[in-house]
């Protein structure tokens, strides 16, 4: 801490731990132990919260689990089904994001010139300028059946008839993996910037080959930045919106939706609450895996 003070100085170190403490407390703990609380809440009306009803109860996750009392089936085969192919796609996605961003992380960070390597990084950025639900309309016009794929692929004579990208999910893995590229992107550049180049060539001096340089040398050096952006990737996948809503066809539904429902249209924050916790929940022990996986910890992953 003293170095700290006297690194910064005692005004900017001052505000820094302000800010700080302020965005921790009261934009991430407050509003996560609130949402806790009110998952185990019944669903009252505003007049009767506090009162004698207003009582501890497991109603909601039990709803999750086996849906609602009226219920015939043993289960809440929907909610559960919507829930676990969320998180496949989610796992699907990130690593779809790990192959396509770890050749062209490394191609910059070790490969290319420095003005090549700046020309690729801003070519990365640009595109994403532009606002993420403007990205998925582009996309939903490029992939609908009378889009702009179909109509090019037709008017080729490459086939008679158009495909259904939108209603084979072929839109919606697009779509999630470009909105959350730059996610995997950069924390894989910046653990392989940090590669000394002599590894590599000591490893082709060697006789080894580029498959195993990779898997020996270059995969366990930049196992921080893979763990941070797997994290990240498989986190805001899980919990997207608008790219699902947009680009999902209609008998695809994602958990967030669900949420959204909860909150929103069915006016049970109670329950859409319950779902949020479970998302989370999910999602920290994701973080908790890739830790475990990669052998790093919370430090490697946030630096």
């Amino acid at each position: 801490m003293n170095n700290f003070f006297s690194k910064n100085g005692p005004i900017i170190s001052t505000y820094f731990l302000i800010a700080i403490s302020f965005w921790v407390i009261f934009l991430i703990i407050i509003p996560q132990l609130y949402m806790l609380d009110l998952s185990f809440r019944p669903n009252l009306p505003p007049l009767l919260r506090g009162g004698e009803e207003d009582v501890y109860t497991l109603t909601h996750y039990k709803h999750f689990l086996f849906g609602s009392e009226t219920s015939k089936d043993s289960y809440n085969f929907v909610d559960l089904n919507v829930f676990f192919k969320t998180l496949a796609t989610a796992v699907v996605i990130t690593i779809l994001s790990l192959c396509f961003c770890y050749p062209i992380a490394f191609y910059i960070a070790k490969v290319a010139e420095h003005k090549t390597a700046r020309l690729l990084i801003v070519s990365l950025i640009v595109p994403f300028w532009i606002n993420e639900l403007l990205r998925a309309f582009a996309l939903r016009i490029l992939f609908a059946g009378e889009g702009v794929i179909n109509n090019a692929l037709i008017n080729a004579g490459l086939m008679d008839n158009a495909i259904n990208f939108i209603g084979q999910d072929v839109a919606l893995f697009t779509g999630l993996t470009y909105a959350y590229l730059l996610l995997m992107m950069f924390p894989l550049y910046n653990s392989l910037e940090s590669l000394d180049t002599n590894q590599l060539e000591a490893a082709k001096d060697l006789g080894s080959s580029t498959v195993r340089t990779h898997w020996r040398v270059v995969i366990p050096h930049a196992k921080a930045g893979i763990a941070s952006g797997s994290t990240m990737v498989f986190m805001l996948t899980a919990g997207a919106l608008a790219t699902p809503v947009v680009l999902s066809s209609p008998n695809t539904f994602w958990f967030t939706q669900l949420i959204y429902q909860w909150f929103n249209m069915n006016d049970n924050w109670s329950r859409g609450a319950a779902y949020s916790v479970l998302l989370l929940l999910v999602s920290v022990v994701f973080v908790l895996l890739m830790m475990k996986l990669f052998r790093v910890k919370v430090g490697e992953i946030v630096k």
